[in-house]
């Protein structure tokens, strides 16, 4: 008996999918729910399980393939091997069965397969050690460099073997290139950039804060953070509670503009930027106002382990009516963050680097950083970004305001 493998239902507002990697090829064997295909949207991979165990008989769709929902993929034979045809199987194919032992995301499975690497033969650092896209790119990028240093001390031995030769240099006209489709994240990330910088009245305003009162309190109070909640006690939460106090006071940059409709929500989930090798992405914190500091540190540390790893759902990126971003991971000392449509606002955070600054007539030394808050002028004033920044401020050089809540 044969069936037909399925593009199954996509996420609301998706309408097609570019099909990405297949696992398995005509001929193979696959076990029932084993995944066969990645099919990649404009936010997240999606997995095609087999539906039954069987024999995969024909592959309808190439790589690189649009499909929609309900698009033919592939047909399987449905077959069940018996005792004896599951041991000879075992024989011929050892390591697929130990592989499969191991919950791995299609990002990381399809890094190991085009790399032909065991997964047993690295140490994972995710959540009950499961392997992350950082753990295997690491232990890649090691095996690249002992080739390297392996390369380099044949090279020295050749050359001491060889008489010096004299003579002008030689230019080499070696220029590689390589062309690439974006993938369907990129693509969409670029529309969107674009779409927000020609449809909206997009303008910056800056200030600067001092974070000594947040590092004195994260550093007296960390240890034990960690030791109750069993999460670090991190920089963003902070930057969302104040943030969220100064979309209280300024509710318009809450907002979102709907055609000629202005919608003001009276929700805060905010979105905090994260980069992964595929693109920019925004996992969306909903309901932040209700959540304590070790609730926000959770969510930040859970979203930021499925980016990593590619398990991110198309419900952990959808939403948000307020979003931060945080260049200062990567040095970044000043930036005009571009608005996440259609969301009218973005906080940009940026390195804490210390400066000379004066306070009571006496130049001290403070750990400053730059706030940016970038903002759509068609519904937000610029005295309201204005003192929606100063609020933030506020918040943070006296975090007393985000404890107790004055």
């Amino acid at each position: 008996m044969s069936v037909e493998i399925l593009v199954p239902s996509l996420p609301e507002s998706v309408s097609d999918a570019t099909l990405a990697t297949w696992h398995k090829q005509p001929g193979d064997f696959v076990n029932k729910d084993e995944n066969l295909v990645d099919l990649e949207t404009d936010k997240i991979v999606l997995e095609v399980p087999s539906p039954e165990s069987g024999i995969l008989t024909k592959v309808l769709q190439q790589d690189g393939a649009i499909v929609v929902t309900g698009d033919v993929l592939a047909v399987l034979e449905i077959k069940v091997l018996d005792q004896t045809e599951s041991d000879a199987d075992e024989a011929e194919e050892p390591d697929q069965s130990v592989t499969e032992e191991m919950p791995l995301s299609p990002a990381v499975r399809r890094i190991l397969q085009e790399n032909n690497i065991n997964p047993h033969d690295i140490l994972g650092s995710g959540k009950k050690g499961r392997l992350t896209k950082a753990d295997v790119q690491e232990y890649i990028d090691k095996q690249q460099k002992q080739e390297v240093k392996v390369t380099q001390v044949e090279t020295v031995k050749i050359e001491t073997q060889s008489a010096p030769v004299s003579g002008p240099a030689v230019s080499s006209n070696f220029r590689p290139e390589q062309r690439v489709p974006m993938t369907r994240l990129r693509a969409k990330v670029a529309e969107r950039l674009l779409q927000a910088q020609q449809n909206a009245a997009m303008l910056t305003t800056f200030n600067e804060v001092n974070m000594q009162s947040v590092i004195n309190l994260r550093n007296q109070y960390k240890d034990r953070f960690l030791q109750k909640h069993e999460i670090k006690l991190g920089f963003m939460s902070f930057f969302i509670k104040a943030s969220i106090e100064a979309l209280k006071k300024y509710p318009a940059i809450n907002a979102s503009i709907d055609g000629n409709d202005i919608i003001y929500h009276g929700y805060y989930d905010m979105g905090i930027a994260v980069s992964t090798d595929r693109g920019l992405i925004v996992p969306v914190i909903k309901d932040a106002d209700q959540l304590d500091f070790a609730g926000i540190e959770k969510s930040i540390f859970d979203y930021g382990t499925k980016a990593k790893d590619g398990s991110l759902s198309y419900e952990d990126l959808t939403g948000g009516t307020f979003t931060i971003t945080n260049g200062g991971i990567f040095g970044s000392m000043l930036s005009t963050p571009i608005l996440n449509p259609p969301q009218c606002a973005i906080l940009g955070m940026h390195a804490i680097r210390e400066r000379a600054v004066v306070e009571n007539g006496e130049i001290v030394i403070r750990p400053i950083m730059y706030l940016a808050l970038s903002y759509d002028h068609r519904l937000v004033d610029g005295k309201e970004a204005v003192q929606f920044l100063v609020t933030v401020k506020e918040c943070l050089e006296s975090p007393a305001h985000l404890l107790l809540n004055i």
